[in-house]
């Protein structure tokens, strides 16, 4: 049984793993009720909760559905850090996830993110800094290591186990891969069969299919899987993988009215929280995913992404709906 602090998340736990624009509380839902175990907001930047803006306020929002839920925070400074650790705690979440991972240039040059991974001392003084600032369990999500002549995931590891975090998520690439190339789980690996390692060990990267996922729990020996990118649009994947593990069957792939619907409800719940015009921009990423496989989509496509309005999307999602099944 796997374990945040107190909190138990199954055997085998499934972890939708933050993204920005894309992991918002109404997608989060839908991956929830998929069967999405462990859900961590989009990252969220310290300073802007400590000036209290209104978007770093919004994404810590979420629905008591959503349960186990992580606020994942990141920034450069140990004070800050510190501070928005606070400020994410009384916004009662059940655990703080600390971002060492991000890639991103603009969040790197500025020191957050997988920048800590540069600087080790620091990163274990910041993370030291927020346990002590704080009575929720804290967790870590970073990466193998800078670039390929520094892959110290196995050090980091240990020594954020020794200043109190309660477990550690590893994504398989190095920053100076990005995105690219193939996750590397070997070190995760590592990092878990580690005779010092008690806490959770959670893999991430490129997994995108149920023979996938047990193929890294068989070899690696990891506590549980983040779900990242391959969820984008595909919330079933949840589902798919957890058939696959329990009962070594797919099941069916989800119907055009199953599609459309989820599409529908992602749209008019993210309105209230990110108003129209936000909602239209971000969801464009996401009907690639919502509809692959559907034949002849293309046109459907561009009418989604062009569309300037809910009512003009949402006759188009009738539209898709009725070509297929009419």
């Amino acid at each position: 049984m796997a374990k945040i602090g107190n909190i138990e998340l199954g055997d085998f736990p499934l972890i939708l793993a933050p993204m920005e624009d894309v992991t918002d509380s109404p997608f989060r839902v839908i991956c929830k009720q998929y069967g999405a175990d462990v859900l961590v907001t989009e990252f969220i930047a310290a300073e802007g909760l400590i000036r209290d803006a209104e978007k770093s306020n919004n994404k810590m929002r979420f629905e008591p559905a959503e349960r186990p839920i992580g606020i994942q925070i990141f920034g450069e400074n140990v004070e800050s850090m510190m501070k928005a650790a606070g400020v994410a705690e009384a916004a009662a979440p059940d655990f703080i996830d600390l971002n060492f991972g991000c890639p991103v240039r603009k969040i790197v040059m500025k020191g957050g993110g997988a920048a800590l991974l540069q600087d080790i001392p620091k990163m274990i003084r910041m993370t030291e800094a927020v346990v002590r600032s704080t009575s929720l369990p804290v967790t870590v999500k970073t990466r193998l290591g800078w670039d390929e002549e520094h892959k110290d995931i196995v050090d980091i590891a240990q020594r954020l186990q020794d200043v109190g975090i309660c477990a550690i998520s590893i994504h398989g690439r190095t920053r100076a891969q990005l995105y690219g190339g193939e996750a590397d789980w070997t070190l995760i690996g590592e990092v878990k069969n580690n005779p010092y390692m008690k806490i959770p060990v959670f893999g991430n990267g490129d997994i995108d299919s149920g023979p996938k996922a047990e193929e890294m729990k068989n070899r690696y020996g990891v506590d549980g899987i983040l779900i990242g990118r391959a969820a984008t649009g595909n919330p079933w994947i949840f589902r798919e993988i957890k058939s696959w593990i329990s009962t070594h069957s797919i099941p069916p792939p989800p119907t055009i009215a199953e599609r459309v619907a989820n599409v529908r409800r992602h749209l008019e719940t993210s309105i209230p929280y990110k108003g129209e015009r936000a909602t239209l921009f971000e969801i464009r990423k996401l009907y690639s995913g919502y509809f692959k496989g559907i034949p002849n989509f293309r046109s459907w496509r561009m009418q989604l992404v062009t569309a300037g309005s809910t009512e003009m999307v949402l006759e188009t999602l009738a539209q898709i709906e009725d070509s297929v099944t009419g």
